[in-house]
């Protein structure tokens, strides 16, 4: 289930965009949100899905929440694709 999860989160392109973004370092959900045309209501249930598919992270500091990847469950998923791949 968490794979099915994970690939889920994947497949929309905003959500893949906001992973690129957390690649360079943590970002709050303001900095994410100025990237993308989108209204705020709208990052905040991309990054509630792509967390609770295990693959960012957050951190409340004060009145912000700071995002980061969580490269594990990347690496799984990868491990899985390669797997996949070497199977035929």
């Amino acid at each position: 289930m968490a794979l099915q999860n994970t690939l889920k989160a994947l497949a929309d392109p905003i959500r893949r965009e906001i992973l690129n973004l957390l690649k360079s370092g943590r970002l709050s959900a303001g900095e994410i949100g100025e990237h993308f045309p989108v209204t705020a209501a709208s990052v905040s249930r991309h990054l509630s899905i792509l967390k609770d598919a295990d693959l960012i992270r957050d951190t409340r500091e004060g009145k912000y929440i700071f995002y980061e990847l969580n490269a594990s469950v990347l690496e799984e998923v990868l491990l899985w694709i390669t797997d996949l791949n070497s199977a035929g």
